[in-house]
């Protein structure tokens, strides 16, 4: 069945490992194997299909402008679907929240968008290191590379990773360190010229920085006059029941990284926002063959009218109550050392204090029951929720019900 992927497609595939099976429909949260089997998706396209798989009004927006002989593929040229969504990222997403942010259309993945973000931060302050945190994950490309903790994905760069210091996340002792490096003339570090942050870490275990710790950051940021770059491509675009995930902090960064679900659809587009006068790259100093796709351009247009007239928002902090409400009543309560964290449509299930593997065997319990569902963190240590924004609270149920027989299954082999 497998046999053409496994004699011909390169060993680094991974996702299908773990979910071998072959797909051909998918619909909101649902998908559905060639031979008709359904399975729950609690994976969302890694985070690139905050609006489900097919949104019928995302759909229909692709599917008319299809219909024409329309520009697909233009560069950066002035288009009507450029337009249009630059028209309505601007006035229904950055005007009501404040935001006054140039946007550079990058390659056509994350990782892209960093090393845009790396390049320009550098360009404008002089500086050549940047500071990181531990269980970063900013993508896998050199820079982006960087500044990613994980060792499997740093193996494989092949050279050395520099310019990067890494800090503690999210607790007083990561803003006390980052005082002394950046205070004490002895400290041995270079004067950074940019912070990247991710405000929930997502691939190093579902980690939510407290409020208050952002807050600090984004003071220290200013007082040192060191560049804040937010890294919103897997947390942002609604999923933490906020549009930009720094919202709740109520802090502004400097610069923004989007891109996953940017584009509504799951079509490759990534976003570079900037304060303007941060905007300095010459033209083409940073560019890419496929910063001018149409389709996601129309895409990210109707998500954005989608996410507006659905507010959207608050369903995601409806759902998110609810997830929270059952990680705690019917998972945490099934052994004292399972923890749970998150918020929005974004939870960790950490099994680490039992064992290390745990995680690992409950994925692989929840996909025989046909749950779609991933794990994150040290040693992949921490089941991770990440369903589609858009899905129906009876999917969600049950996706949630599949977990808790899956860890019930997997629990009695520690007793």
């Amino acid at each position: 069945m497998f046999e053409i992927f496994e004699s011909t497609e390169s060993e680094v595939r991974s996702y299908c490992r773990k979910y071998p099976v072959r797909f051909s429909e998918a619909r909101n949260a649902e998908m559905f194997s060639s031979e008709g089997e359904r399975y729950i998706d609690f994976l969302a396209g890694a985070g690139a299909l905050n609006y489900g798989h097919n949104n019928p009004e995302i759909k229909g927006a692709v599917m008319e402008y299809l219909s024409k002989d329309s520009i697909i593929h233009a560069l950066d040229m002035y288009t009507e679907a450029k337009e249009d969504f630059l028209t309505t990222f601007k006035k229904d997403i950055l005007e009501p929240r404040g935001l006054d942010y140039k946007v550079m259309f990058c390659g056509s993945t994350g990782t892209n968008a960093v090393e845009a973000a790396l390049k320009l931060a550098r360009k404008n302050t002089g500086r050549t290191n940047v500071i990181a945190f531990s269980g970063a994950f900013h993508g896998m490309t050199l820079g982006s590379l960087a500044m990613t903790t994980d060792q499997t994905s740093r193996k494989g760069a092949g050279v050395p990773l520099e310019n990067v210091t890494f800090v503690p996340y999210g607790d007083t002792m990561g803003i006390e360190y980052l005082k002394w490096l950046l205070e004490d003339d002895h400290s041995g570090i270079d004067k950074p010229a940019a912070v990247f942050l991710e405000t929930i870490q997502a691939e190093g275990g579902i980690n939510v920085a407290p409020v208050e710790w952002l807050k600090e950051l984004r003071d220290l940021c200013t007082a040192h006059d060191i560049l804040m770059v937010a890294d919103d491509i897997q947390v942002g675009c609604g999923r933490t029941g906020y549009f930009f995930s720094f919202e709740r902090a109520g802090i502004v960064p400097d610069m923004v990284v989007l891109s996953k679900s940017i584009s509504g659809f799951g079509l490759p587009m990534s976003l570079l926002l900037m304060r303007p006068q941060l905007d300095i790259f010459k033209p083409a100093e940073h560019n890419g063959t496929f910063r001018g796709n149409q389709l996601a351009f129309v895409g990210a247009a109707a998500a954005i009218r989608y996410f507006n007239g659905h507010h959207l928002d608050e369903e995601v902090k409806k759902k998110g109550a609810l997830v929270e409400a059952f990680l705690r009543d019917e998972i945490c309560s099934l052994d004292e050392r399972i923890s749970c964290r998150g918020m929005g449509l974004i939870w960790g299930i950490d099994m680490s204090d039992i064992d290390r593997a745990m995680a690992v065997k409950v994925m692989h319990e929840c996909v025989k029951r046909h749950l779609i569902i991933e794990v994150a963190g040290r040693g992949d240590s921490v089941l991770k929720i990440l369903c589609p924004l858009t899905i129906t609270e009876d999917v969600l149920k049950e996706g949630l019900e599949i977990i808790k027989e899956s860890v019930q299954v997997i629990l009695k082999q520690y007793k």
